[in-house]
């Protein structure tokens, strides 16, 4: 009969031992994060470029450049190893703000040749960051989706 209360005894311990440690914490999930935070997180580099779901070729001095955004609503372009004039500054400054509930972005000057200053912001993940504008070119305005990552 000890030998059996011993057993019980050691059981319950085990059990309560287990069920203590299974316990689930009381700490709430993270918060996901804002698209202010995902923008500004990391730089950007120039993945591809699309119109209409085909390749788009933009001029290898600008798919070179490199993105910084700020929290503050300012960030920087880097000119890469290939600038489009020799004598463009190694690294340019611009403003930035979200607007249409954060659908767009407005930049104080152009990320592309004959781009425009609001972009589309199709899909920003913490990888990958989507965006469409029109480009002015010799024949009629295209929209191009340019998509950047880390």
């Amino acid at each position: 009969m000890k030998k059996q209360i011993r057993l019980l005894f050691i059981l319950a311990s085990v059990n309560f031992f287990l069920f203590m440690s299974c316990n689930k914490s009381d700490d709430p999930p993270p918060s996901p994060k804002t698209k202010t935070q995902l923008v500004t997180q990391n730089t950007w580099k120039f993945k591809s470029a699309t119109v209409g779901g085909s390749p788009y070729t933009l001029p290898s001095c600008q798919t070179d450049n490199i993105l910084s955004f700020n929290t503050s609503g300012t960030g920087t372009v880097d000119e890469g190893a290939t600038k489009c004039n020799a004598g463009d500054p190694q690294i340019t400054s611009f403003n930035w703000v979200f607007q249409n509930s954060e659908t767009e972005i407005l930049f104080s000057a152009p990320l592309f040749t004959n781009g425009s200053n609001t972009v589309t912001l199709v899909s920003l993940t913490e990888t990958e960051l989507i965006l469409s504008m029109p480009v002015s070119t010799p024949g009629p305005i295209l929209m191009v989706q340019i998509t950047f990552q880390h």
